[in-house]
């Protein structure tokens, strides 16, 4: 792809100071080229970078998958999240592995040509976890299994990107890349991962220390920024993560409580008819759990975690069978330097992806809790039945 440089440039003055956007394309090797010629001809003051800490990390430390405590992502129910890290690492490797391309090129050329020149560096972008976690709480229960189905469909598959499909991801960083095809199906999720992002890195931007700043962008970004650097943002508004509905933690306790409530009128009209409902509720809960568990081709100890907590989890929406099993695979068997060193790579396929002790304990987290979902609705539905019929 050749850079037309005079394009590419925008040169801005705001108050006091000059802003020069570099408008790049995330798969090219010439914009990495164009960046680095641009702050060290300009040695600005300060060279803003479209990464947040967390992709900085990603690109400094090369030893990101090895420094993870699987057990503290576990117990600060971050698995969900993890899972979408690795959907972006795997997509992003089969383009380079496709293209022969290093993905991030430039902002790698950004981050160094900062340090050569000693200009300060400033990380512009949001928290990719505050802009997973908005559009995460503003989608229905169908959205977030559609959206789940959509990344882990883009870490297994084996599809060739076209031509055309490359020339767009030139003018979009992988989070937008990744989820376009959810973009279309939610159009309100442009506002979340392309809107509010503007507005966050033309504030960053035009708030970066120094009176010349060099701000390096995914080119489908510069649009939206110049015309946010004219205006105010509410920064707390967009970083401010919604609470979970209040419609679904109702939900969430109701079920135990009518749950629980049957059982006693039950046992009050006919004992025998309330013991086999407790049988009943016990296993089916622990049961589906047990076999979304063994999905994973966990350690026995785990399915059998799995099919004891399922029971109680499932009456405490605090809880997760899935969190217990997930616990004690990785205790059981514990990963190992090596499955960290190697994550990346077997990430990229089915076998890997079960093979890994890393990948494996998100899979039996993510199928035992699955499998306890649905044990909850079918022994639910027994509960209700034995209830009726006892009348």
């Amino acid at each position: 792809m050749e850079i037309d440089q005079e394009k590419n440039i925008h040169r801005i003055q705001h108050g006091d100071k000059e802003l020069i956007l570099v408008g790049t394309a995330h798969v090219s090797p010439k914009s990495a080229e164009l960046v680095k010629e641009v702050v060290e001809t300009e040695k600005p003051d300060a060279v803003c970078v479209e990464l947040d800490a967390g992709r900085y990390d990603s690109i400094v430390n090369k030893k990101k998958w090895e420094d993870m405590d699987i057990i503290k992502v576990i117990k600060e129910k971050k698995t969900t999240f993890l899972l979408v890290n690795l959907a972006l690492s795997a997509y992003q490797k089969r383009i380079a592995n496709q293209f022969g391309i290093n993905s991030g090129a430039e902002m790698i050329a950004g981050i160094n040509a900062a340090k050569e020149i000693d200009a300060r560096l400033v990380l512009a972008d949001r928290d990719i976890k505050v802009t997973f976690s908005r559009i995460w709480r503003t989608m229905g229960f169908m959205g977030k299994m559609k959206l789940l189905g959509v990344l882990i469909a883009s870490i297994f598959s084996k599809e060739e990107i076209t031509e055309e499909e490359l020339e767009k991801m030139k003018s979009e960083d992988m989070l937008e890349s990744t989820l376009s095809e959810m973009s279309e199906s939610f159009p309100e999720l442009k506002e979340k991962l392309v809107d509010e992002r503007d507005q966050y890195l033309a504030n960053k931007i035009k708030n970066a220390p120094g009176k010349k700043i060099v701000a390096v962008l995914g080119a489908a970004h510069i649009p939206g920024i110049k015309k946010e650097l004219e205006k105010e943002q509410d920064i707390q508004k967009i970083t401010y993560v919604p609470p979970a509905s209040k419609a679904w933690k109702i939900v969430g306790w109701a079920i135990p409580i009518v749950i629980v409530a049957l059982i006693i009128s039950t046992f009050f009209m006919n004992s025998a008819s309330g013991w086999e409902q407790i049988v009943s509720w016990i296993l089916w809960n622990g049961s589906m759990s047990a076999i979304g568990c063994a999905i994973a081709l966990p350690h026995p100890l785990s399915i059998l975690t799995a099919f004891a907590v399922a029971p109680i989890s499932s009456l405490n929406p605090l809880l997760a069978a899935g969190w217990f099993a997930g616990l004690v695979e990785a205790l059981v068997r514990k990963p190992s330097v090596r499955d960290f060193q190697s994550l990346g790579d077997d990430v990229m396929s089915v076998k890997g992806f079960w093979k890994n002790k890393v990948t494996k304990v998100l899979l039996v987290v993510i199928l035992a809790n699955i499998g306890s979902t649905i044990g909850t609705v079918i022994g639910g539905a027994a509960v209700l039945q034995l209830f009726f019929k006892t009348l």
